[in-house]
């Protein structure tokens, strides 16, 4: 079987909170021979992004104090919209300083409590991403966030924090593309959770239209 070629773009010289080399190294050995992983700090590569090469895109970037260049978002635009898909993890929503781009992802991050144990639960009953994801329990920031009331989209999993539950998951449509959000992911101790590596991969195999 031919292999699916994904880009990772994300940030290591210059990431705050989230250095790209470990979320690689997981990702890799998540993702396997299935997939082909090119991982870069190159944000330019976003501007010529073509989703006939890479059907899938995954964002793990750090760069919440830098814009991206007009011709970056409107590449990363043009790039789902003609048909590729967006894995976004975690401080990957980051992105969000472009409101373009953040309209694509759905929602706004706004902050979170401290980092600590949470709870898990799957919340789309029989939601092809959920298929064989336990519900688990994972040390993680509990990002929360604000949903942009345009886009419609299925939140398929939730955290729990002070008995209250929380989107952690959701996927939609942007024009011929998908968008995937996965909340976990702040360090590799957090792609540990053998129900979180099948989310994951289940992800990337729905997003890239070989599940």
């Amino acid at each position: 079987m031919r292999e699916i070629k994904v880009m990772l773009i994300g940030d290591n010289t210059d990431a705050p909170w989230h250095p790209l080399e470990p979320a690689r190294q997981q990702l890799a050995a998540i993702l396997g021979d299935e997939f082909a992983l090119t991982a870069t700090e190159n944000y330019q590569v976003l501007s010529e992004l073509d989703h006939n090469q890479f059907p899938l895109c995954i964002s793990y970037t750090d760069c919440w104090k830098r814009d991206l260049t007009q011709q970056q978002t409107a590449g990363l635009l043009r790039y789902v919209a003609g048909g590729g898909s967006l894995l976004v993890i975690h401080n990957g929503i980051s992105l969000q300083r472009s409101y373009e781009l953040l309209q694509m992802i759905g929602a706004k991050f706004t902050g979170h409590p401290p980092y600590q144990p949470l709870a898990y639960y799957g919340s789309a009953a029989e939601h092809p991403l959920l298929e064989g994801v336990d519900n688990f329990n994972l040390d993680e920031e509990p990002y929360l966030f604000e949903f942009d009331p345009f886009t419609k989209k299925t939140v398929f999993m939730e955290f729990e924090f002070e008995g209250k539950r929380y989107p952690a998951a959701w996927e939609h449509a942007y024009g011929l593309g998908k968008v995937v959000y996965l909340q976990p992911g702040h360090h590799a101790p957090s792609f540990q959770p053998e129900a979180y590596r099948r989310l994951v991969l289940n992800s990337a195999r729905w997003l890239s239209r070989q599940a």
